[in-house]
């Protein structure tokens, strides 16, 4: 059960938790945002959600040591 990062319009980005495996062609992502709020959050294959690090890399000081660098990752850390 990974994390992602969920677009949203109000906080711009979301952390969420998968709950529910993924598998090829599947329409939607079954996720639980950190407030508790399950969500089927429609994908698609070609441009799933990126993937959030883990909390041991949270406020790192260099960028480079990030698992995932992206526009989320950045912005959260």
């Amino acid at each position: 059960y990974n994390r992602v990062w969920i677009p949203d319009n109000e906080e711009v980005w979301q952390s969420a938790e998968i709950t529910k495996n993924y598998k090829a062609g599947d329409r939607f992502l079954h996720v639980q945002l950190e407030d508790g709020t399950e969500l089927n959050y429609p994908v698609d294959p070609a441009a799933l959600p990126p993937l959030r690090n883990p909390d041991i890399l949270v406020g790192e000081n260099d960028l480079t040591a990030l698992s995932y660098l992206h526009d989320p990752a950045v912005l959260h850390n």
